[in-house]
């Protein structure tokens, strides 16, 4: 870490120590992994997530997240905290990213979506991603219904996706554009899927299945945990486990009937896994427009204590523990880590 670096962060560090008002960083991971394509940018890598602990621990101070509800009620915020989290429970939380927490004594929470515990599929992004962006070959143009609906694609010389356009396009993110024809029907078909229900989403992965004429493998890496893999997160106490729904919709888009339904047997499942209560809740998506007040209230009534979006920002005194937010982290050294900190923190 540069000299430059150290020193912003405590510049910022001495700031917040006069402000007197207590600031708390939740940082939203997904995965600690080497993966060969990453479109969300989701993975961490097994270095530079020793790397973001070091920086944790040097300069700001872990806490649990089940600590914060009571910080909040008490208006007690201690200054200059991060929380640790992870979303959708993929295996590699408790392969990779465990054995680091451990090492370095920093708390995390993993969210777990109950619906995919235990399949050896992936999730339906990871699997769109294989279909659609890994080497192999589709029809020139593409037909499908989604939610009763025909849409159609033009892929031409996209059709066939050769190893070399696969290396040329690796490190593609989703938000910077469309390279091919390829990456464009990715992108339209992860907006079409996300909002439906879970029967229709299978029902158009498996029509999309019946078009791809060379598929590759599925990978091992994209594997969520199995119901004796969450026991082991959770052992010893470091790492809590949290809901995130069944089958990780859109809540707003359900009634308040499956909301609840989506939420109480996400709940139930990892009790009965755990053998506890599991108090704490992520928002599938997380943004203000994918869940409702109908959602929080379903919340509170089955006795969660806080959920967290995925709208940037700090917690105050002033947040609601069901609407904490949260900021996204990427594969950054530790230098960036640094710049990013004083950044939440002195915004």
């Amino acid at each position: 870490m540069t000299t430059g670096g150290l020193g912003r962060l405590r510049r910022a560090a001495g700031r917040l120590g006069r402000r007197g008002d207590g600031r708390v960083l939740i940082l939203l991971y997904h995965r600690v992994a080497t993966l060969k394509s990453d479109p969300w940018g989701l993975a961490v890598t097994p270095r530079r997530f020793a790397e973001h602990l070091e920086v944790l621990r040097r300069h700001a101070r872990p806490m649990r997240l089940g600590e914060l509800p009571r910080a909040l009620r008490d208006g007690r915020l201690p200054d200059r905290s991060v929380v640790v989290t992870f979303d959708d429970g993929y295996a590699d939380n408790l392969h990779n990213a465990k054995p680091l927490l451990e090492s370095r004594d920093v708390p995390a929470t993993v969210f777990v979506a109950s619906g995919f515990v235990g399949r050896r599929r992936e999730f339906w992004w990871d699997e769109l991603g294989r279909l659609l962006l890994r080497p192999g070959a589709l029809p020139d143009s593409l037909t499908l219904s989604v939610d009763g609906e025909r849409h159609r694609w033009e892929l031409g010389g996209a059709a066939n996706y050769t190893v070399e356009e696969f290396r040329r396009h690796r490190g593609w993110r989703a938000w910077n554009g469309s390279p091919t024809p390829r990456h464009t029907l990715y992108i339209a078909l992860c907006d079409l899927l996300r909002p439906v229900g879970e029967d229709e989403r299978e029902r158009t992965l498996n029509e999309l299945r019946g078009w791809v004429i060379s598929a590759p493998e599925r990978s091992p890496n994209h594997r969520p945990l199995s119901p004796a893999e969450i026991g082991k997160l959770h052992q010893g106490g470091l790492v809590e486990v949290g809901a995130h729904t069944v089958t990780h919709p859109v809540l707003s888009a359900l009634s308040a009937a499956s909301q609840r339904r989506e939420i109480a047997k996400s709940k139930a499942r990892l009790e009965q896994i755990l053998g506890h209560s599991v108090t704490s809740f992520a928002y599938p998506y997380g943004k203000p427009q994918d869940y409702t007040p109908e959602t929080v209230e379903i919340l509170r009534r089955d006795g969660f204590g806080c959920a967290c979006s995925t709208f940037a920002g700090v917690v105050r005194r002033s947040s609601d523990r069901f609407r904490l937010p949260r900021v996204y982290v990427r594969n950054w050294d530790a230098d960036r880590l640094v710049q990013r900190l004083g950044k939440w923190f002195d915004g």
